[in-house]
């Protein structure tokens, strides 16, 4: 039987979608820096565990790119932004990042699946359900923090996420 060669096309999306998985990485990474200096540790913690699961996206999609030899493509991670004006704004950009990590999943999934490359749609399968549970969380983290409109219910909030980081890294045993 003939080997399948992947389109360019799935190739492409893959190596963009590796790619963004970084730079979500980088942008989350920042987004820790502001809440520590701002004394939010809960909201600091959680930031670095996102870009610690980004960073894992990304090594997921280009074990697969490698299993398979194909070619993989590290571009420049651009800087991310920065500057916040509260963490309200934060928490939108996050909820944007997932958003374009899911949008750009899809296309990687479409092209997978015009392609008829089997092996790509199977890792895309599991990036598709574990955005459902990343999108949700943005939305919950937005509409908590839109809720928490004075600092000492911000202040809640923020041992609430310390609590559940430190609980969730406890329970929660690191993927293979």
């Amino acid at each position: 039987m003939a080997k399948h060669h992947p389109s360019s096309k799935v190739v492409g999306e893959l190596n963009r979608q590796f790619n963004q998985e970084l730079a979500a990485a980088h942008s989350y990474l920042a987004m820790s820096v502001w809440c520590d200096q701002r004394n939010l540790k809960g909201f600091g913690q959680y930031f670095v565990k996102q870009a610690s699961e980004e960073r894992g996206h990304a090594e997921r999609i280009i074990k697969h790119l490698t299993d398979r030899g194909l070619p993989v493509e590290i571009a420049a991670v651009p800087a991310p932004k920065q500057d916040f004006g509260d963490l309200l704004e934060i928490a939108r950009q996050a909820q944007s990042q997932e958003q374009a990590n899911t949008h750009g999943i899809h296309a990687g999934y479409e092209a997978a699946l015009a392609a008829k490359d089997y092996a790509a749609q199977v890792l895309l399968h599991w990036f598709i359900n574990e955005q459902v549970e990343e999108e949700d969380w943005a939305n919950e983290m937005v509409e908590r923090v839109r809720a928490a409109s004075c600092a000492g219910s911000l202040g809640d909030l923020d041992r609430h996420i310390e609590r559940y980081v430190t609980q969730e890294v406890r329970e929660v045993p690191t993927e293979q």
